[in-house]
């Protein structure tokens, strides 16, 4: 590894909020750690019920976190991004994988093994109170969306994701707000436990009403307010 690389993967690594007060020389110690892997996009990463023998943080490309009913249906429970960890809950217990893991495009991971992530947590003690905020986060997305399923139609459920997505991915534009994340419908749908079919109807609708624009495949918020009520229809 290059000096050059080793140092862009540690700025990358000192972006997400739980490495980002590490000094210089214990990142290096990560990164030295590490191995990197790459795969192609749609290729499995690991799937639900694999040991969990490591953790990765996403060098380039998205990493699709999800899961399969007995039927075959999906539901996409993240989407990890450049800088993002994810594997984190079987690296602490050592055991099994709890979803799948997919690539979203081309995308370069690197790998942190247990066997050596699990001392140098020891020897960071504020690192491992920062992994244990990740784990909250995860039960509260989560529990968001058990609640939202529950008792949300789809079409708020869609409406609450675009905000989300557009609070996350979102450029201003002289129109509105592009949410800049290459996604299928389908995905769209995994990620509301929804169809496909069902989203596309939504968003042409929406469309026509002039809530949303789709152009080239990419979604455009052209009236935030009206999704906020959307979303929160018995508010």
């Amino acid at each position: 590894m290059t000096t050059a690389e080793r140092l862009n993967r540690r700025d990358l690594l000192a972006q997400h909020f739980l490495l980002a007060q590490l000094a210089p020389a214990e990142l290096d110690r990560l990164v030295a750690m590490a191995g990197e892997r790459q795969f192609k996009s749609g290729q499995t990463i690991f799937q639900k019920g694999d040991p969990g023998t490591s953790m990765s943080a996403v060098l380039q490309g998205r990493v699709k976190i999800g899961a399969y009913s007995e039927d075959g249906k999906e539901v996409i429970l993240n989407i990890v991004e450049p800088g993002q960890i994810f594997g984190e809950i079987a690296l602490l217990d050592g055991k099994e994988r709890t979803a799948d893991a997919t690539a979203m495009g081309p995308t370069t991971l690197l790998v942190l093994e247990r066997r050596e992530f699990i001392p140098f947590l020891e020897r960071n003690p504020k690192i491992a109170v920062r992994l244990i905020e990740v784990l909250c986060e995860r039960v509260r997305r989560t529990s968001e969306m058990v609640e939202s399923v529950a008792f949300l139609e789809y079409s708020a459920r869609l409406a609450k994701l675009l905000l989300r997505l557009a609070d996350s991915y979102g450029e201003a534009t002289d129109d509105g707000v592009r949410i800049n994340l290459k996604i299928s419908q389908q995905d769209l749908g995994n990620l509301i436990a929804s169809t496909r079919e069902s989203v596309n109807r939504q968003l042409n609708a929406w469309a026509e009403e002039g809530v949303i624009d789709l152009e080239r495949g990419q979604i455009t918020i052209l009236d935030s307010d009206a999704l906020e009520d959307l979303s929160s229809p018995d508010e």
